[in-house]
């Protein structure tokens, strides 16, 4: 009877420490990252890799595996080679697609001067002097055509100081072959210098192989044409914006059929972030945020009859659907984020309207943690508006506990707050130290409207600081959180956020914490590398306030630097050296401004790190100091 007591003593204390444990930011170092290359042609098998961090090394390893589309009997590849089809190339086969650098423009100090080989100079005579974490010397993305047979190859953009693909992010999306295989489509932005730092109008051009005569496809249209593909029936498709300079507008699927363009989204009130055509051509899948989430949707294509254009939504849940991978008979293949859950593989049917998980990369780990719950809230703003507000509890959450809790400012500015799962802003590893996490869709973000998502340009120290303390208000009176104990944080427009609320909260918060933040408008729009973001959404150039009070709006009322005087509150800040989005001067200002004020603050530094942390051990370090300084001062 003792040994039958012992051993069930035993079970219950197992049990009772397989519930406590929790994610940990080891445990997050150690999840597979799920990279999706493609379906195989006869739609049975799923290809996909593996990113697995080494933090000894300080480097990301990747494993190539397949496993069939029912989700069993994975298995490790040496390579993906001649599973997928080659997209790149042509429909004969006898051309390939390809990218690399080409060095166009002389800016090197011994380009220009080649006695003088030691220079380590740059000379410009326009903007775009840098972008994102990399300095301009003369090299830009060009598209290749090889022949297969005899190797040559051919320059689509020969002596065109143009990306393409775009820079900083734009891989072979960026560049399809058409249908006859007599020409090629890419995406470019055709300016240089100056202009191209101020404008967002990137084209479709199409270059011919015979003539090699290029094009411009969309010359009509102002802003952003990307994404193209062609629709099963050879109709060439693409997404688009029509404003110039503004980088968030409503983002339309564009058909063009039988020479007229059809826009089968201009009536749906929503943006769209990818989209792919169904095998019969008669219907278009997209991802599109809606209300905290992004879900996966579909248009059909009337072609040019009356038939009405109908924009359906088809999943619904407390989860993203990140990316489309492709089909496999009645199912359409995804990948899918939330809360608790890095990202992996499912199958949505169509037909039956259900879900099947493939990939199962990170279930072992996860199996081992308690969850965080997660609640979708509904807050009245100051304009009696209604806001959803995602919170998010520690795991083994005590209702009758009280918690310190965070209020979380999202980044964009115009960029949703959705289950996404990060490596670095992770919900799931801030409530798992214990935290309450307040996560307000506050005015500017996609998903609820254009209108709403519109708000937050011109007006970033406006409405959305009202949401932002409204959210945090309306939470405080829940009996677990403890309302003494309040912290801030955030990063990009998250960061201006923090220093902005720094200045106006009237000591509701006890610490706050700014990553890569925007802390003085006027000094930001003189070295951010992409001046059409601040012609938007500041309005323009600071010397224009006399005349326009818009800009004047911005830079003499909602500018993080003139608050300083009412700072009085702990701050850590992070900021990267690499940063030429939100550069690094404003991380140092609002050091400078705290310390010379003997506000206690720390400021972290990383010298290799752009707007992002992506290496490993830096990561860990990011980390460490972000929840070491909320046990200092929360």
């Amino acid at each position: 009877m003792k040994r039958i007591l012992v051993a069930t003593l035993s079970v219950i204390a197992l049990n009772m420490n397989a519930q406590e444990q929790v994610l940990t930011k080891e445990l997050l170092w150690q999840l597979g990252r799920v990279n999706p290359v493609g379906i195989t042609e006869k739609g049975d098998f799923l290809i996909y890799k593996v990113g697995f961090p080494n933090v000894d090394k300080n480097t990301m390893e990747y494993k190539t595996y397949q496993i069939s589309i029912d989700g069993k009997n994975a298995k490790l590849l040496e390579s993906a080679d001649g599973l997928i089809k080659d997209r790149n190339l042509s429909p004969n086969g006898k051309f390939k697609l390809s990218a690399e650098e080409v060095k166009v423009n002389k800016v090197l100090g011994k380009d220009r001067y080649p006695e003088l080989k030691e220079a380590n100079v740059y000379v410009y005579d326009g903007l775009d002097y840098r972008h994102w974490d990399k300095d301009n010397d003369g090299s830009f993305n060009h598209v290749f055509v090889t022949n297969l047979e005899t190797n040559e190859k051919i320059d689509l953009l020969q002596d065109e100081p143009y990306y393409s693909p775009q820079a900083p992010f734009g891989g072979d999306e960026d560049y399809i072959w058409h249908p006859s295989g007599k020409s090629v489509i890419y995406v470019s932005k055709k300016k240089a210098g100056t202009a191209y730092a101020i404008s967002t109008n990137t084209d479709l051009y199409e270059y011919h192989l015979d003539t090699k005569q290029t094009d411009n496809l969309t010359k009509d249209n102002l802003g952003y044409d990307t994404h193209p593909t062609f629709s099963p029936n050879g109709d060439l498709t693409w997404l688009q914006m029509k404003n110039d300079g503004y980088e968030a507008d409503k983002n339309d699927i564009i058909v063009r059929h039988k020479g007229i363009d059809i826009n089968l989204t201009s009536g749906w009130d929503g943006t769209v972030n990818s989209y792919v055509w169904s095998n019969d051509g008669k219907k278009v899948y997209f991802i599109a945020p809606v209300d905290g989430t992004n879900q996966l949707f579909e248009v059909n294509f009337p072609g040019l009859t009356r038939i009405a254009i109908q924009v359906k939504q088809l999943t619904n849940g407390v989860f993203d659907v990140a990316s489309i991978v492709g089909f496999a008979n009645d199912k359409i293949v995804v990948t899918r984020t939330d809360f608790n859950s890095a990202a992996e593989v499912y199958s949505f049917d169509l037909k039956k309207e259900t879900w099947n998980q493939i990939t199962h990369v990170n279930d072992a780990t996860y199996s081992k943690i308690a969850k965080s719950k997660i609640e979708k809230r509904y807050v009245t703003t100051t304009d009696g508006k209604k806001m959803l507000v995602w919170v998010i509890l520690p795991p083994n959450f005590d209702p009758n506990k009280k918690y310190p809790t965070l209020l979380y400012c999202q980044g964009g500015p115009q960029s949703m707050v959705s289950p996404f799962y990060s490596f670095r802003w992770n919900f799931q590893l801030m409530a798992a130290e214990g935290y309450v996490i307040v996560a307000p869709n506050r005015r500017g973000l996609p998903g609820f409207g254009v209108e709403w998502n519109e708000a937050i340009s011109k007006d970033w120290g406006g409405q959305a600081m009202d949401d932002y303390l409204s959210a945090i208000d309306a939470l405080s009176k829940e009996k677990y959180v403890d309302s003494k104990r309040l912290g801030a944080v955030g990063a990009s427009y998250g960061g201006y956020s923090v220093y902005y609320l720094a200045g106006i909260h009237e000591n509701r918060f006890k610490t706050f914490i700014a990553h890569c933040g925007v802390f003085n408008l006027h000094s930001m729009y003189g070295t951010t590398e992409e001046t059409f973001f601040p012609n938007w959404d500041a309005g323009g150039a600071y010397w224009d306030a006399e005349t326009n009070k818009d800009i004047a709006k911005t830079y003499y009322q909602h500018n993080p630097i003139l608050l300083v005087k009412n700072w009085n509150t702990p701050i850590l800040i992070f900021h990267g050296g690499k940063d030429y989005r939100v550069p690094i001067g404003q991380g140092q200002e609002a050091f400078a401004a705290a310390q010379l004020q003997g506000i206690k603050s720390r400021f972290v530094y990383l010298p290799d790190e752009n707007h992002w942390v992506l290496k490993p051990q830096n990561a860990l370090v990011w980390q460490t100091e972000f929840f070491k300084w909320l046990k200092e001062t929360l």
